[in-house]
């Protein structure tokens, strides 16, 4: 049985305000890349990075704070 997800699994960032709707989605669950898209417009463009690309474009954005 292949447990491999197929679908992205997106979610709205924890520091999103109104709701969740003025933000990004991330969909983290697939092994070999991760997904953002805009989530005023699910149906645009959606930028693809690879795991060790994203973990360091959060780490970067974690040491701006």
């Amino acid at each position: 049985m292949n447990n491999t997800p197929s679908a992205p699994r997106w979610r709205v960032s924890t520091r999103s305000g109104n709701g969740g709707d003025t933000c990004v989605e991330v969909a983290d669950n697939l092994p070999d890349r991760v997904l953002v898209r805009d989530s005023t417009d699910r149906q645009g463009p959606v930028l693809t990075f690879t795991p060790d690309a994203w973990r360091a474009f959060v780490a970067g954005l974690a040491g701006r704070r």
